[in-house]
């Protein structure tokens, strides 16, 4: 199955500057993280010290010691800071309306609450307009970019008819290629009572409607929302129409996801949570990532997923903010680094590699996530001397400066 070509246009910033062909070099790099071992110090990351990176359009042309760094148009000095890859988010939930400050507040204090979660989100979604999806869309995207994230994938999901769905998803178009149909990510609440009818609405109208708008299809694999004949069902369709699986998987419970994800070659297996010995091994035996989300653990004080395990037995390892109105509604991929570290057993090394190469690998990606020659120029400046400093000084705005495309953005 060939995945359909991306435009790679940089439309997340409308204000933004068109790139220019002058090249740039940034010097003085404390510590560049190219996550090209061949670049640096042979670990994953890639590690240059006392590092450069030359600029020209929206490539990176040269990395190395800032000794050898050839002649360039402009220079800027780091000034002994360190640079990485923009953040490559690969999950997230940003076409919404409404707000659910009352379930958090209620699931924090320890009262039950039936607003009635996802649907209380469709609701206000349905009845929103698309200026108004369109602009909280922008906002979390200035949001994220101000903290490093230069790439991001989103998904639909909040509407649920075919109208609704389509229209989410022609918006998001507009802002990255990496746009998702999550059509299945409940029953609609008109077909509560008949889910294999809903299942086909999924499989046909609401399918063809939605195709032309996205890369990628996914499905909530889980008790209360699809199970695995159904997921497989829904995921077949999409791929037969072009559009490459990917799945929530084995979040709130053990289940079939995983080994649903890595049987249909989906590009990742999202949340990983509760995981049995089999699906690990499944997951380090293919070229499935399993992406995980411990914005959503943090905000439903849930387990934790064990990422040491997941990366002891060789398993691909993304970190992704899973941004959504319910249950993580941060765009923070520093803080999501920091909680890996802190409650995940990742090393500060493994969850900034994941964050950015690991999540390139989980949209398919080898263009973003690693600055080497040939891929878009997306840097971080951090206002420290270490990306360490990501984990080891957490909720501190470290992120000083931000290029998308070669162009600086913050």
């Amino acid at each position: 199955m060939t995945i359909r070509p991306r435009s790679h246009e940089d439309t997340t910033d409308t204000m933004s500057t068109s790139t220019s062909t002058a090249s740039t070099v940034i010097t003085n790099i404390a510590a560049l993280v190219t996550n090209d071992p061949s670049l640096g110090d042979n670990s994953p990351l890639g590690l240059i010290r006392d590092a450069a990176v030359v600029i020209e359009g929206d490539r990176v042309t040269w990395t190395g010691e800032s000794s050898k760094a050839p002649a360039t148009d402009n220079r800027l000095d780091a000034d002994g800071r360190a640079v990485l890859p923009g953040f490559v988010d690969s999950h997230s939930h940003l076409l919404f309306a409404g707000d659910r400050t009352e379930e958090f507040n209620a699931r924090m204090s320890g009262r039950p609450y039936s607003a009635g979660g996802i649907r209380t989100t469709v609701a206000a979604t349905r009845a929103a307009s698309d200026a108004e999806l369109e602009a909280g869309l922008t906002r979390y995207l200035a949001e994220a970019l101000r903290q490093g994230t230069t790439t991001f994938e989103t998904k639909s999901g909040y509407g649920l008819t075919t109208a609704d769905e389509s229209r989410a998803l022609r918006v998001a178009a507009r802002h990255t290629d990496e746009v998702t149909f999550l059509g299945a990510h409940i029953v609609a609440p008109e077909l509560a009572d008949d889910p294999a009818a809903y299942v086909d609405l999924v499989t046909g109208e609401m399918l063809d409607a939605c195709a032309p708008y996205a890369r990628w299809i996914d499905v909530f694999c889980e008790k209360g929302a699809f199970d695995g004949d159904q997921a497989r069902a829904i995921l077949t369709a999409g791929r037969a129409r072009g559009l490459h699986p990917r799945i929530h998987a084995n979040q709130l419970s053990y289940g079939p996801g995983v080994q649903l994800a890595v049987e249909l070659d989906a590009a990742s297996a999202d949340h990983c949570t509760h995981l049995t010995d089999a699906d690990v091994d499944a997951l380090a035996s293919g070229r499935t990532v399993a992406t995980l989300l411990p914005g959503a653990e943090f905000s439903t004080r849930a387990q934790w997923p064990d990422a040491r395990r997941l990366l002891d037995a060789g398993a691909a390892v993304a970190l992704s903010t899973d941004c959504n109105p319910g249950s993580s509604f941060t765009s923070s991929v520093p803080f999501c680094i920091a909680l890996a570290v802190r409650d995940m057993g990742m090393t500060p090394d493994e969850a900034v590699w994941s964050a950015t190469a690991g999540g390139a690998a989980a949209l398919r990606r080898d263009d973003v996530g690693r600055l080497t020659p040939g891929a878009y120029a997306d840097l971080t400046l951090l206002d420290a001397p270490s990306h360490v400093h990501l984990a080891y000084r957490p909720g501190v705005p470290l992120v000083a400066g931000v290029w998308r495309r070669g162009v600086r953005k913050v």
